[in-house]
This record gives C-alpha cells, sequence and structure tokens, in this order.
C-alpha cells in the first residue's frame, strides 16, 4: 500500500484498482482456470428477483448498513476475482491494495426446519413452475413470504459468520462486503445456489404445488361424484319411471 509522507494512505482511483484487479486475475487464471470471478456487465449489483432480495436482505439491517456498503465500489471494480457458493459456505478471493488477493470466508446456516416447513405450507398451490420460481416469476405474497425478516429463506445476521486474513479489525471489512454484493450478482447468473448454499431443496417447493393442486382436484371429484343421482333416486324424487333398456336376438 502506498502512503504520504504523513501516513494517510495514498488515494487509489476507480481506474487504477481496475487495472490492479485485472492483472491479479490473469495471474490467478493461469494457476487456476477453474476459478469463479464475479464481472459486471454495468454498475448495477443486481438485476434479477433473487440477486437484489439478497442485497435488500442484507442492507436492512443495522448490524451491517453502516458496513457494507463499503464493498459496493470493490465488487463494480471486479476485485472479486474468485466466488465459490457452497452448502453453508462462501469463499471468496477479494482484490485489495496489496499484490495478493485477501481470502474471505463466510459461513451461513442453514435454514431452520420449523421455517422451511411453514414455508413449503404457505407456497402450496401458488407456485407454477421450477423456472417461474428461480426466474422470480411470482406473486408479491411469495414475495413477502421469502423476505419475512427471521422467518423468511434469507439468513439473519445471528446466521452470518464471516473472517477475512486482512487487516482491517473492523466488524465488517470491504473485502467481506464484496463477497457478500459478489453473491447478489452471482444469483442473476445462477438463482439455484441460494438453495444450495441456505441448504433445502428447491423442487420440494414445487412439489408442494403439486401435491396441493392433485389434493384440490381430488376434492373436487368427490364433489362432483356426490352430486349424481342413482337411478333409484331419480325415481323417487320425480316420480318417474325411466324405461328399461331390452335387447333383441337377431
Amino acid at each position: 500500500m502506498g502512503y504520504w509522507d504523513w501516513g494517510f494512505p495514498r488515494y487509489v482511483s476507480s481506474a487504477e484498482k481496475k487495472d490492479k484487479a485485472t492483472k491479479s486475475l490473469k495471474r490467478l487464471m493461469k494457476k487456476n482456470p477453474n476459478i469463479k470471478p464475479v464481472i459486471l456487465d454495468s454498475q448495477t449489483l443486481a438485476k434479477t428477483w433473487w440477486g437484489k432480495a439478497w442485497n435488500k436482505n442484507l442492507e436492512r439491517y443495522a448490524d451491517y448498513s453502516n458496513r457494507i456498503g463499503r464493498g459496493r465500489g470493490y465488487a463494480r471494480h471486479g476485485a472479486v476475482l474468485d466466488l465459490q457458493i457452497n452448502k453453508g459456505k462462501i469463499t471468496a478471493l477479494v482484490q485489495g491494495t496489496r499484490r495478493d488477493p485477501y481470502v474471505v470466508a463466510i459461513n451461513i446456516k442453514s435454514v431452520k426446519a420449523k421455517v422451511w416447513q411453514k414455508i413449503k405450507a404457505d407456497c402450496a398451490g401458488k407456485l407454477d413452475s421450477l423456472q417461474d420460481l428461480l426466474l422470480g416469476r411470482f406473486s408479491q405474497r411469495l414475495m413477502d413470504i421469502f423476505m419475512k425478516e427471521g422467518e423468511g429463506l434469507f439468513p439473519t445476521p445471528s446466521e452470518i459468520k464471516f473472517a477475512c486474513d486482512c487487516p482491517d479489525w473492523a466488524t465488517m471489512c470491504k473485502h467481506v462486503a464484496a463477497a457478500l454484493y459478489g453473491v447478489g450478482a452471482r444469483l442473476d447468473q445462477s438463482p439455484d445456489l441460494f438453495f444450495r448454499l441456505r441448504g433445502i431443496e428447491v423442487k420440494e417447493l414445487i412439489t408442494e404445488t403439486v401435491r396441493d393442486s392433485a389434493g384440490k382436484l381430488l376434492a373436487k371429484a368427490k364433489v362432483r361424484s356426490s352430486r349424481i343421482i342413482k337411478t333409484k333416486d331419480i325415481t323417487k324424487v320425480f316420480n318417474i319411471e325411466l324405461e328399461k333398456k331390452t335387447h333383441c336376438l337377431r
């Protein structure tokens, strides 16, 4: 890190940050071509419902609101050189002021079983398809269910633990914040990763919908069948005698 004579860090322009991140990414890809950088095609951090909802969830908590903003610029400058999302864990390499990127590790608890069961029950019959779910094409009612604070699909601060090997001792350093914003951008491309991260099976939501629809169809079928009047009942109700069919031998 460069410093002025009186000890304060030297100002680094956006262009310099992008250039450093680009050079660092090239070096990393020579060593490991399988890394997954977060590359934004605009200044927008997230465009789809799942990506935006992820960012909104983090920003609404006071624990993070004053800190997470520090990572926006880093994410926009391409500083998240590698981002891996697995069940309960996010790992990232984030380019900072030093030559080598910082290592970030974020652990996120799975959705509680009781919460997941309630969400599935609330979603029964309200989802058209897996594709619509992943594309964020569902009602405001479902959006509210998914985003419900403490009882929805998105993690609370108490369910998130993170660490970074940078010298910043802040509760949330800018490298962790950049990685978290990187997740929002990655969900734009692969929303199914959200469910993997939270330790839940996305298909279970659709299964509940199918089961609920099947149950309603069966219930309707039973109602229709109960309305069919038997021949002997017709005779009693209308006081008429139905003609009996006779078979003639030819």
